[in-house]
């Protein structure tokens, strides 16, 4: 059974040694080496990203990585919505798509941040639309949010004509109810019209959900 490490001593190829001084010091029969002069150099740090965005803050991540883009549900001032379904859940949500280079001071910037705070903080209203997720690359802010199949509360008002005086308190107590909410967590709306409430469905008792909060702001009472 062969050793782990021998020496030769004839006949077979000598094995490589590292020959010491004399003069070096001994302690117990055993030769003290002197320390290493040329160390090697320590592993490499991991580098801090350096594609952060703009807007938020945070990593470059593609959205299109996670999602499948559809067809275009809406259109604003700043950017598109559409639908988009999870590459691996195959669940559907809607995404605002915000074009950075219309973003042309610190104060649109701060509004997107904002409007990015302020779904996060008031996530878990059954009146308001759910934020997913934002993600930002180099072209574009993606807010990925709960998809309202029903269409914005306008259009559902033109296309049925009327309101029975039932139907229409039954609207007016759930808007009514998101103002009281919104105002109890600090958070003005500032643009509330029938555009801005969704339904969640198709279904005539389907709840509403206030989106766009880009006039947002937080306030402190007075």
């Amino acid at each position: 059974m062969g050793n782990c490490s021998s020496s030769s001593n004839g006949g077979g190829a000598a094995s490589s040694t590292t020959t010491y001084s004399d003069d070096l010091p001994q302690r117990n029969g055993i030769t003290v080496l002197p320390p290493n002069t040329n160390p090697s150099p320590p592993p490499p740090k991991p580098q801090a990203s350096s594609s952060l965005g703009r807007v938020l803050g945070r990593p470059m991540e593609d959205v299109r990585s996670i999602y499948i883009f559809g067809r275009e549900l809406g259109r604003g001032q700043f950017g598109v919505t559409y639908l988009v379904t999870h590459k691996v859940t195959k669940e559907q949500f809607a995404c605002k798509s915000i074009a950075t280079r219309k973003l042309v001071n610190r104060d649109d910037i701060d509004d997107i941040r904002r409007e990015v705070q302020i779904m996060h903080h008031l996530t878990g209203h059954r009146n308001i639309v759910e934020l997913k997720g934002a993600y930002e690359d180099r072209h574009s802010v993606n807010l990925v949010m709960e998809l309202c199949a029903g269409g914005e509360l306008f259009d559902r008002i033109i296309t049925k004509g009327h309101y029975s005086e039932r139907a229409a308190a039954n609207s007016c107590r759930q808007i009514v109810t998101v103002v009281h909410n919104c105002h109890s967590m600090g958070v003005m709306h500032r643009d509330l019209k029938p555009e801005n409430f969704l339904l969640l469905n198709k279904n005539d008792d389907s709840p509403l959900k206030a989106t766009d909060f880009g006039l947002s702001v937080f306030f402190k009472p007075g």
